[in-house]
């Protein structure tokens, strides 16, 4: 009987240093390198949520041959810069800077694994990329498929906590979330459930939507997560999946039962999620 190997341990460390120190933990592939992952992260305490998912998940890409670097985006978990400072386009220029890295150390061409607004970046990230070089593949696991809604949720925890702290009816007496964003628009930062999110990045999210990107020409495989098996896309993700394909993308859709382990208020695992992703790979690829 065929074992597969287990994947040493990952190797933590700082991609470059100062202000530009990003953490990273790096998963070296066991055996031949077969392709490479560059996974990034859900927003705010979502990202805390599913570090042990994505942990899982880096592990048995290891095991199964791809190198996988874990990268936290700046502002964000270990990395430099606080939270409030971030903004989208740094974000997308620390993606750029871990494909760079991950490709050099695997000699692999990388592709992105992206979790939540993780997601979104990706495809974000792969339409800066693509007069360059189109990337080898997208792994997108349950992707926020509208910035402007994901934002209104967000601010959702303001209006909650208002209403606890001080008693107002945070949808008619203070506003609610319209009110918020007009803050936002007028400059304002917001402390939302201990994080500070400033305006310039709350506009960049408010403006991305899965369905406006340009279709990535690699093979993008979409990933959702539902309560019980045999659930069809969810109709945002449907929609978005079926605006991708019609522009040209290669898209492939599953869907598998667990639990929305971002969301929690326990750590959560989902290994229906774990082996179907494994599952969706191809054989070798990615060759540099």
């Amino acid at each position: 009987m065929n074992t597969i190997a287990a994947a040493p341990p990952a190797q933590p460390f700082f991609l470059d240093s100062g202000a530009a120190a990003r953490f990273c933990l790096y998963h070296a592939p066991v055996g031949a390198c077969r392709g490479a992952w560059l996974y990034l992260h859900p927003f705010a305490e979502e990202m805390n949520k599913s570090r042990r998912m994505a942990a899982l998940q880096a592990r048995a890409l290891a095991q199964h041959g791809y190198a996988v670097l874990q990268l936290d985006l700046y502002g964000c978990g270990d990395s430099a810069g606080d939270f409030g400072d971030a903004r989208w386009e740094i974000w997308q220029e620390d993606a750029a800077r871990g494909l760079a890295w991950l490709e050099q150390q695997s000699g692999c061409a990388a592709g992105l694994w992206g979790l939540r607004l993780g997601a979104l970046l990706a495809l974000d990230v792969a339409q800066q990329m693509a007069q360059a070089r189109p990337l080898p593949g997208l792994l997108l696991w349950q992707p926020v498929t509208n910035g402007s809604q994901f934002l209104t949720q967000f601010l959702r925890l303001k209006v909650a906590s208002q209403m606890l702290t001080d008693g107002r009816d945070g949808g008619n007496n203070s506003g609610g979330t319209a009110a918020l964003k007009q803050s936002l628009a007028a400059g304002q930062a917001l402390e939302i459930a201990g994080y500070t999110i400033d305006p310039a990045l709350a506009l960049a999210i408010e403006t991305r939507s899965a369905d406006k990107f340009t279709p990535p020409a690699c093979p993008v495989h979409w990933f959702d997560i539902a309560a019980e098996s045999g659930r069809p896309l969810s109709p945002a993700a449907a929609r978005a999946v079926s605006a991708l394909g019609a522009a040209g993308a290669t898209v492939s859709t599953h869907v598998v039962a667990g639990p929305q382990f971002w969301a929690t208020q326990e750590i959560e695992e989902c290994q229906t999620l774990l082996d179907a992703t494994i599952e969706s790979l191809p054989e070798p690829c990615h060759a540099a």
